[in-house]
């Protein structure tokens, strides 16, 4: 058996934090000092323990649904999330429940769908919804100015709403940015207009719901859509005959990657795992079971299932690697730590738990749309 394939067989359910309100759990960060933090449905952001899952504190301010968050790279004291509500916020998780140390805002129209931190902890993207029925956005920050250090836009490159933004997380200034307008654009924001920084375009017929950098050296893209399609594309052949295209599947609920020549009802997400040199994508069963896989150019093979967890659909993970251990969160307002050798601390009867006011269900539908760039008046960033 595998490295990566032996870690994951031992995982068993080890610890369960449920919370006595009902919310969706939308996204998990990890701060490596030993925290989480959970995005929510009611619009709030969670701190839980790494190692126990016990509730730290909860911080609110945001007035819409959250697309994310994100802990800074180099001091992982500040937290940031990002709401359709048009900003981006920035906490101190020192301070559980105290008010935003930072606000960043664009123009008041936008509704941000999406976001990411460069790794160098200068620049924060956070990606809009249609404005009008027109453009949307990509907006940018420099985190290190008072007072939000807007920079500037890129509004040429996407026809319909932005619902991804991933840093490469090695390149300061490569940016990949996904819409349900079916592209993935790859930019280098050292180019300064627009039309300059677009490297590459990915088409996955179908809207971008995560985006994922992966490979050796993070040369590649895995894309998931609504509709449970997955492109893994490899950038290093941009300059090459070969496809970019690595593996491709129209819908991963055709597979028969399960028992019985059974197949996931849904694809929760997407991780590259440095030390095992793995990309690990997790998918799931609407009862709650849990699949792991590992996806590259051969496909998508199961190498461990998880049950007796969630009740629901899940809707986030993250892999621990310091700890070879796994967390979960759902739409049964479970948050879960899965580890080896785990013997559940908690107990009590599983309920399907879903939320009174859950925001933006998984599944949008996606609008088709004839791309073409018009060359109007290409945004650029003001960097200093």
């Amino acid at each position: 058996m595998e490295g990566l394939q032996a870690q994951l067989e031992g995982l068993s359910l080890a610890r369960r934090s449920r919370p006595e309100k009902p919310t969706y759990l939308l996204d998990v960060a990890l701060q490596p000092a030993g925290l989480l933090a959970v995005s929510c449905s009611d619009f709030t952001v969670r701190l839980h323990t790494s190692d126990t899952l016990d509730l730290v504190g909860e911080y609110r301010g945001h007035g819409g649904p959250l697309c994310g968050v994100v802990f800074s790279h180099a001091s992982p004291d500040i937290l940031y999330s990002a709401s359709a509500d048009g900003t981006v916020r920035g906490w101190d998780v020192r301070r559980p429940g105290t008010a935003a140390a930072q606000v960043f805002r664009g123009d008041p129209a936008h509704v941000y769908g999406g976001f990411d931190l460069s790794c160098g902890d200068t620049l924060l993207c956070a990606g809009t919804e249609q404005v009008d029925g027109e453009d949307s956005f990509l907006v940018f920050w420099d985190v290190r100015k008072p007072g939000g250090g807007l920079l500037g836009a890129y509004s040429e490159s996407h026809s319909d709403d932005i619902t991804q933004v991933r840093f490469h997380p090695r390149e300061n200034d490569r940016l990949a940015s996904g819409s349900m307008d079916g592209l993935v654009n790859v930019f280098d924001l050292s180019r300064g207009t627009e039309e300059e920084a677009l490297l590459a375009t990915c088409n996955s017929d179908s809207s971008a719901s995560s985006v994922c950098w992966a490979g050796a050296t993070y040369t590649q893209l895995l894309c998931l859509s609504p509709n449970e399609a997955l492109h893994l594309w490899d950038l290093g052949r941009l300059d090459t005959e070969e496809p970019l295209t690595v593996f491709g599947a129209a819908d991963a609920r055709s597979l028969p990657l399960l028992a019985e020549g059974r197949a996931v009802d849904y694809l929760v997400g997407a991780q590259w795992l440095e030390e095992a040199q793995k990309l690990l994508v997790v998918g799931g069963e609407n009862g709650g079971n849990l699949h792991l896989m590992e996806c590259d150019g051969g496909g998508l093979r199961l190498l461990k299932t998880l049950g007796g967890g969630h009740a629901s659909m899940v809707r986030c993970f993250l892999w621990d690697a310091a700890k070879e251990a796994l967390v979960t969160g759902g739409e049964d307002a479970q948050l879960l730590l899965w580890k080896p050798g785990g013997a559940e601390l908690t107990t009590g009867k599983r309920e399907s738990r879903k939320s009174e006011g859950a925001s933006r269900l998984k599944s949008r539908p996606h609008k088709k749309h004839s791309y073409q760039r018009e060359k109007v008046g290409a945004g650029k960033m003001q960097r200093h």
